[in-house]
């Protein structure tokens, strides 16, 4: 048994944090987002009955995001068909990034579907959840310790 460790992660889950080098990076994905063909050449790492958020806050519990990069967590924005749509998940998510970097939600940035889908082919990692909010997305990319 290891202390301090958010009994959300899996084995696998902290196989792969630890793996990650700095400027790593790794999609946290919702249910709808195509994570096992963004992963093709990456890992997946499948996390059914996890809420996207619940996830971010225990990654973020144990990695420190990278310091040199202006916003280290990318958050997928709307198809501009869904203008209308509310994303409060989003909200969550700076909140969460709040926590662990001294930047808040500054940390943070919107990038459309298409731009994240070319980084989610070239991430490290992706990770499936099961969260059902729309647009509950994101990238973080691994800082130094």
């Amino acid at each position: 048994m290891l202390r301090n460790i958010p009994p959300i992660l899996s084995p696998e889950l902290l196989k792969v944090l630890a793996e990650m080098g700095h400027g790593d990076t790794i999609v946290i994905g919702d249910a709808n987002f195509a994570a096992a063909s963004m992963a093709k050449k990456g890992i997946l790492v499948r996390c059914d009955g996890l809420k996207a958020t619940d996830l971010m806050d225990a990654v973020l519990s144990l990695m420190p995001l990278d310091e040199f990069v202006e916003k280290p967590v990318l958050i997928m924005d709307k198809e501009p068909r869904h203008a209308e749509l509310e994303c409060p998940v989003w909200g969550e998510f700076k909140d969460i990034v709040a926590k662990y970097d001294e930047r808040g939600a500054e940390a943070c940035g919107m990038i459309s579907r298409k731009e994240f889908y070319k980084k989610a082919k070239k991430a490290y990692a992706v990770v499936a959840t099961t969260e059902t909010e729309f647009y509950a997305c994101t990238i973080l990319q691994k800082g130094c310790l």
